[in-house]
């Protein structure tokens, strides 16, 4: 797999992890030159069409989760019948490593961790995409101390789940009561596997143990972990009350969504109070969950659906309760309820009698932050007040559909029969984040701001960008995410300096292209002549070499080939040529030529002799041609040439045969 291309674009560098369905591979995008991520499907599962599409939905589910503790999905495809997923390269250790390496982690690490994980997953449950294989092995620990949640491999969206497909999936020791007994699962379950995640980063130790999946799943049902404090007797109570409620066997006894119980983690790391989860988890014998659940075994990476068995009687497989009484003890209980009955009796007259002569009176408003509206309704009902007006608002810190604010507030003293109004609670207010590109810095903390966003600064980075505004932010914009999300952005420095190609040599066309693909502005300018360049191709350009930002000019020049007045032309023989055929053949080669007369017994003007006679010469070079002027014997002359007469030149006009030469 090492150097292999998939899809034209991720070359695979080296492995870096294999799961139950696929490995990983660290790989290089080669268009947009970042390390990233590769999962590809193992080669036996690629033709179950079930697996196959189980890991596109994994593709789907998981491109659509932006969260800053999610690991992004850039692309997904399929190469040569290989599936597979191309994701974020996410640098650090799994917690599970960290344990293992480390120990226990100190507690408010874990409650950072936890905190993050819940946000991670409040972001797919807003989705209603449940992860169902929350463990340490798939939470990134990254060298700031942030994590990322992984592999949604077996998350899928809860709608679509298939009677088929709804059985146990996941890791034994993580699952939740109701995904060992495969149970219809929501947002509880993952809140249970987180839970249990944070016993064994804050004690060193599993909650539950054992020789096989099938005894580990059968505890996740039936028993109650043993608390964090007897296991590190220095863990804090809240901590410890935290983890708990999310561990309880019933679901609707933990935490009800993600949120809330990122809120607790929240409330314990801020030193205030945590309210709501003291005592939570019951040291009584765990009621059965449902009768006997059907098994299901073989799923590859899967966890057999346990029944729920007797731990005592484990043989027999059979449905078992658990009673909180037994028949020698019946008496003595029917007398002990006696007694407190008649004594809660004779207090309440003696309360009525007081509040019969002292009159209504003045009392205190109760405490009802926090609490379901029934439940706010009846307090202020049973403390004699009347409920007044209950309004709705958008409450960040407050669960929704419980109460954020009363007013008069708690322990205010008031009439009795007078009106104490409630605010219910929303929860986090959802909102569209803003586009920060082409803002500076300052634009984009106050738009972040203004539209109930955390903004953060995340350094500098080369860009096409204008310098100094924002070239790139996480959430990206238009993400629905909660008010107060932190939003990062990248301040661009400018378009990053390139490396300027060397094209001297190439035709211009080739030239062009690289110039512009590297991501530079050509120029072509028009050379000399020249020997050693044919006509079209690159002489010389500049800049040549070094680097230069994306977008600034290069020029090159082109020659214009050889010169023509440097090509070597043949010298024609012309003697015994007419003179002026002879001036006319030197002329139409841009040769120059020179006439002398001569006598000879050849016809008066015949060419009798040339110099040169062969060989080559350059444009303008000049041929000496000799004329026979005729017998030496003919009247009028005495047989000599005056020499050096006629013209020359390339215009191939024929000599005047006067006795001047003309260059």
């Amino acid at each position: 797999m090492i150097g292999r291309v998939f899809n034209g674009r991720y070359k695979i560098t080296e492995r870096i992890g294999i799961g139950g369905m696929a490995e990983v591979y660290k790989a290089q995008d080669q268009v947009l030159g970042r390390t990233v991520a590769v999962k590809v499907m193992l080669p036996q599962y690629a033709a179950d069409s079930e697996f196959t599409a189980r890991f596109k939905q994994e593709a789907a589910s998981a491109a659509n989760l932006q969260s800053p503790y999610i690991v992004n999905v850039y692309d997904w495809g399929q190469d040569e019948g290989t599936y597979f997923i191309v994701m974020e390269y996410v640098r650090g250790t799994d917690l599970k490593s960290a344990i293992q390496q480390r120990g226990a982690i100190n507690q408010r690490k874990v409650a950072e961790i936890g905190s993050q994980v819940c946000q991670a997953l409040s972001v797919a449950h807003g989705q209603d995409i449940m992860h169902r294989d929350i463990k340490p092995q798939n939470i990134m620990v990254q060298p700031d101390g942030n994590v990322k949640v992984m592999d949604f491999g077996i998350a899928r969206a809860k709608n679509s789940v298939k009677a088929k497909t709804s059985s146990v999936l996941g890791t034994a020791h993580y699952i939740s009561p109701e995904q060992a007994q495969g149970k219809e699962l929501d947002g509880g379950s993952d809140i249970y596997s987180l839970g249990c995640v944070l016993y064994e980063a804050a004690t060193g130790q599993l909650p539950f143990d054992g020789p096989d999946a099938v005894s580990v799943a059968m505890r996740q049902v039936n028993e109650a972990p043993l608390p964090p404090s007897q296991v590190k007797p220095d863990i804090s109570p809240d901590l410890e009350a935290i983890i708990m409620k999310a561990m309880e066997k019933n679901s609707y006894n933990r935490f009800q969504t993600a949120r809330e119980m990122k809120h607790a983690l929240d409330d314990f790391l801020m030193g205030r109070p945590v309210a709501g989860v003291a005592g939570a988890m019951s040291s009584a014998p765990t009621a059965v969950m449902g009768g006997v659940a059907p098994m299901a075994m073989g799923e590859p990476g899967g966890t057999a659906v346990m029944p729920v068995v007797n731990p005592a009687n484990s043989g027999s497989m059979q449905p078992t309760s658990f009673r909180m009484d037994d028949d020698s003890k019946k008496k003595s209980n029917k007398k002990t309820i006696g007694i407190v009955v008649g004594l809660i009796a004779g207090i309440i007259a003696i309360a009525a009698v007081a509040m019969a002569l002292l009159g209504g009176g003045e009392a205190k408003v109760p405490d009802v932050m926090g609490q379901t509206q029934e439940s706010a309704v009846k307090a202020i009902e049973a403390a004699g007040y009347v409920v007044g007006d209950i309004t709705e608002e958008f409450d960040a810190e407050t669960v929704a559909g419980r109460v954020c604010g009363q007013d008069p507030g708690a322990d205010t003293p008031l009439e009795k029969g007078q009106k104490v109004n409630l605010v219910i609670s929303k929860g986090v207010e959802n909102g569209s984040i803003p586009n920060l590109k082409g803002m500076t810095a300052e634009q984009a903390e106050k738009s972040l701001k203004d539209a109930g966003y955390t903004p953060q600064y995340a350094g500098n980075e080369a860009s096409d960008a204008d310098k100094d505004t924002v070239c790139k932010q996480s959430p990206e914009s238009g993400t629905q995410a909660d008010k107060g999300t932190t939003v990062k952005y990248w301040i661009s420095t400018g378009p990053e300096d390139i490396e300027v190609p060397n094209v001297v040599g190439s035709d211009q066309a080739s030239a062009k292209s690289t110039l512009e693909k590297a991501g530079f502005t050509v120029n072509v300018a028009t050379g000399e002549y020249s020997d050693k360049y044919p006509e079209g191709q690159v002489m010389s350009q500049n800049p040549n070499g070094g680097k230069l930002a994306k977008g600034e000019t290069v020029t090159i020049t082109v020659s214009k080939g050889e010169d023509p007045a440097s090509k070597a032309i043949n010298i024609p023989s012309v003697v015994g040529m007419a003179s002026a055929d002879a001036q006319s053949a030197i002329a139409n080669l841009d040769l120059r030529y020179n006439v002398i007369e001569a006598p000879s017994d050849q016809p008066k003007g015949t060419v009798i002799k040339q110099s040169p006679t062969s060989g080559q010469a350059k444009k303008g070079d000049t041929i000496t041609i000799t004329v026979s002027s005729g017998p030496a014997s003919n009247p009028g002359g005495n047989g000599q040439g005056n020499g050096n007469s006629g013209n020359s030149g390339n215009s191939g006009n024929g000599g005047d045969e006067s006795d001047e030469s003309q260059d």
